[in-house]
């Protein structure tokens, strides 16, 4: 299977437009059109999973954390990142555009607490991602124009290419003496038919695709427009809140345990309470911590959490249940592989069996 297409499926299930600004999400590593055979997914890409991927014969890994994160300055051999780009493995990250996908981390864990009426904790602010971008070409010049823009990265709505929309019209204009106009003379107003050809444009390519106008526009100055579009609201967010039967607490912590599989859990709060309204926040839930407790969460469950703002939560009324950081993610990755295998099925998916937190309780 091409990378490129499986890298679709894998935005269509948790879009990377969803992921946090300060996330580094998407293809790490690896060529869009090289030939994937077999995947695994991971919490963290670590020496021992690269070594278990590579007994395995994988050459693509789904790491749930991005294994480049901050700017790298220098990778060497023996690095398992330089390893992996030597030997052809492309590496892929979805981290908080998992979260906050439907179905996703977040979804998984307040499905285990069996939350109803839920919605994410903090929704997430729209982010613009594309221009529409309008000029205006000689009809005999259209099809050449809309080529260069289209090859520079215009022209694109989800899995259609190629896509714009013309209007036929008529521009004006007058050069001073110093033009060397395409149509006309310098000095003459001028008429002349013109079509009006308008597209959508990503916000990262439009430097390239106003340099390929430039190339292929006939004018020696071509007319155009960028209008910065607003991203629709999708009502979608981190974290989840929610409804669910009265239940006593120790019933939800043996089912947190069996889901999970995990034998012990770190637990802030009331240990007899019995809990009808819940959040929950994959990972590190500090940020999210005041938001639970703002919209009357009895209970929080998440990976982790500091000192001060477990004894917070506790006096706000809210208990605490903390699994370890990946102990709240790692549970997400089989129902990943699981929806990964019923949309394609020409490359086998393999969950990692050497992953795992790296805290353990001893």
């Amino acid at each position: 299977m091409i990378l490129r297409d499986l890298l679709q499926i894998l935005d269509d299930m948790a879009p990377t437009r969803y992921a946090e600004a300060w996330d580094n999400v998407g293809l790490l590593a690896g060529d869009p059109d090289q030939q994937i055979n077999r995947a695994m997914l991971a919490i963290d890409y670590t020496r021992e999973v690269a070594a278990e991927a590579q007994r395995e014969e994988c050459d693509f890994i789904i790491a749930y954390h991005p294994p480049i994160f901050s700017p790298v300055k220098r990778m060497l051999s023996g690095d398992v990142l330089y390893d992996a780009i030597r030997g052809g493995v492309a590496i892929y990250s979805p981290h908080t555009a998992l979260d906050v996908a439907p179905g996703g981390t977040n979804d998984l864990l307040a499905d285990i607490l069996g939350l109803t009426d839920r919605q994410p904790l903090r929704f997430i602010e729209p982010k613009a991602r594309e221009h529409k971008f309008t000029t205006f070409v000689p009809e005999e010049a259209v099809e050449r124009v809309a080529e260069a823009l289209y090859a520079a990265g215009a022209g694109g709505i989800g899995r259609y290419t190629r896509c714009s929309f013309r209007t036929p019209g008529t521009g004006t204009f007058m050069g001073d003496q110093t033009t060397n106009p395409t149509i006309g003379k310098p000095g003459v107003y001028e008429e002349t038919p013109e079509i009006k050809l308008e597209m959508l444009c990503p916000i990262d390519r439009v430097p390239d695709v106003l340099a390929a106008l430039r190339k292929a526009h006939p004018y020696e100055e071509p007319a155009f427009d960028l209008v910065h579009l607003a991203a629709p609201v999708e009502k979608l967010g981190q974290g989840r809140i929610g409804n669910l039967p009265a239940t006593p607490l120790p019933t939800l912590l043996m089912r947190i345990k069996h889901e999970l599989q995990l034998p012990h859990l770190l637990v802030a709060g009331q240990s007899d309470q019995t809990i009808n309204r819940a959040a929950v926040l994959a990972g590190s839930g500090r940020e999210h911590l005041k938001d639970a407790i703002a919209q009357g969460a009895q209970l929080y469950l998440t990976g982790e959490i500091p000192h001060h703002d477990a004894l917070a939560a506790a006096k706000a009324g809210v208990t605490v249940v903390a699994t370890l950081h990946s102990n709240s993610e790692r549970a997400s990755l089989k129902r990943l592989r699981d929806r990964l295998a019923e949309s394609t099925r020409a490359v086998p998916f393999l969950i990692s069996n050497v992953d795992r937190d790296p805290f353990q309780i001893l």
